[in-house]
């Protein structure tokens, strides 16, 4: 017997192996790429289902599942100053931090200065051992309406709705136009 995946001849007991979804019979090397099938999956793969004789291809359904995530808290304004306050008054430094929470010292150095932002899991360690609170709940921005010309004698355009800054929509004095 020859292994169906390097073609060489099979000196030991043959091993079934599912490869990149394919189940194949292969040698020891090759089956290092796969995961080796038991004797029972094998036999329960090929039993055929329903009244037909011939075994054939199994549908697999998978069903789709939607993340919906929502969001209700956000980072605090400064948290790249927090942690490094918070870290001071502890004593330790980013290498210690850094064991504490199985984190590397580089990635506690770029928090700091807000070139990193953190995300759940290590928000979660930093808000344990720092004893701080880097999240927040999300506040809602209140904005006043947009007022609109009211002019009775026509509907409202976007041209209404939009204020230009005479300014610098004017020609600059002292150029003549090319």
């Amino acid at each position: 017997m020859r292994c169906e995946v390097c073609g060489q001849k099979i000196r030991t007991d043959p091993i079934r192996a599912e490869i990149e979804g394919a189940k194949l019979t292969v040698c020891v090397e090759c089956s290092k790429h796969g995961r080796i099938i038991t004797h029972e999956e094998a036999n329960i793969a090929s039993k055929p289902t329903g009244s037909s004789s011939k075994p054939g291809p199994m549908k697999v359904f998978k069903k789709k599942i939607a993340a919906r995530v929502e969001l209700t808290q956000e980072m605090v304004e400064g948290y790249g100053s927090q942690i490094r306050k918070a870290r001071e008054k502890l004593g330790l430094s980013h290498e210690d931090l850094g064991k504490k929470i199985n984190e590397k010292a580089s990635v506690l150095r770029k928090l700091e200065t807000s070139k990193m932002a953190p995300n759940d899991m290590l928000v979660k360690k930093l808000e344990h051992v720092l004893k701080i609170k880097l999240l927040a709940p999300i506040a809602e921005e209140k904005t006043a309406p947009l007022e609109a010309p009211k002019m009775a004698s026509r509907e409202l355009t976007l041209g209404d709705l939009i204020q230009f800054d005479k300014k610098s929509t004017e020609e600059p004095k002292g150029r003549k136009p090319s």
